[in-house]
């Protein structure tokens, strides 16, 4: 199912099920779930998921992968991430840019060096998932505490990326915050290096600070200020596509939540109408 440009989505999560079940139809335009914590899934959660799915489109960003891992590409979970995609009618799937296994998983998302070579491998796999769900995928900047190896900036590695596998970006706002802030660049200056023509989703989410110069990307808290403002600004330079407002734990009441996703709406009918400022 092809969703609106102008659509804001919550994270589905098993602590908000009950108040998804219960909200208002339109109280959000979409709902965003890791297949691989739902594949295979049966009983009253199975149950609950499928009637949430059958009420509001789903969308998937998984976590397993491991896009930029040493290991194999693991083709049979791929098989199954594409069953689950056809069975629920998932219109759009993404991953990580980074990997998060090696000789067994590692559950974290760990940086990928910046080089010409992990260009390479990374693309590959990108390809290699595509070909074998016949569908286009996303990636979506990750943020990172530590750079393994710099020989591209991130800007550039990323684009590379892009290009070399044909794929499309999922552009994390927040990650940009975060990182901009931990490793000293410019926010805007990255917004603007990201392909208009490859985005077809924004993630927004909230961070802790740790210090000043410290951002940690829990997706625990509101959406702060200053990425309302890069969200608004991405919006600018890159057009509006659905938004999903990402909270994995402190979950506030529903109706917090949904002010939130109002907020993205409202920015999104600023936005609609206009041109962005390149194509």
């Amino acid at each position: 199912m092809t969703l609106a440009h102008a659509s804001a989505g919550l994270g589905l999560r098993r602590a908000l099920l009950g108040a998804l079940q219960d909200a208002p139809v339109d109280a959000f335009d979409f709902l965003e779930c890791a297949p691989e914590n739902w594949i295979g899934v049966g009983g009253r959660l199975g149950d609950t998921f499928a009637a949430l799915a059958a009420k509001h489109p789903i969308t998937c960003h998984g976590l397993s992968l491991s896009l930029g891992g040493p290991g194999p590409l693991d083709t049979e979970f791929v098989s199954r991430v594409g069953a689950f995609l056809d069975r629920y009618h998932v219109g759009a799937y993404s991953e990580h840019l980074s990997y998060c296994s090696d000789d067994g998983q590692l559950y974290d998302l760990l940086p990928i060096p910046f080089t010409d070579a992990a260009v390479r491998h990374v693309s590959d796999r990108i390809r290699r998932v595509q070909d074998q769900l016949g569908r286009r995928i996303a990636i979506e900047n990750v943020s990172y505490y530590a750079a393994p190896h710099r020989a591209l900036d991130e800007a550039d590695f990323v684009n590379a990326v892009l290009d070399a596998a044909d794929c499309d970006l999922l552009l994390d706002v927040n990650n940009v915050y975060v990182n901009a802030i931990n490793h000293g660049y410019d926010p805007m200056a990255f917004l603007a290096a990201m392909p208009t023509a490859r985005i077809v989703q924004y993630h927004i989410a909230g961070h802790y600070d740790e210090a000043d110069d410290l951002k940690v990307d829990t997706h625990g808290a509101p959406v702060k200020d200053d990425v309302w403002a890069l969200l608004d600004r991405a919006y600018a330079l890159h057009g509006v596509h659905p938004t999903l407002l990402e909270r994995d734990f402190n979950f506030p009441p529903l109706p917090v939540l949904i002010a939130e996703l109002d907020r993205i709406r409202a920015l999104q009918r600023v936005h609609a109408q206009r041109a962005p400022a390149h194509a």
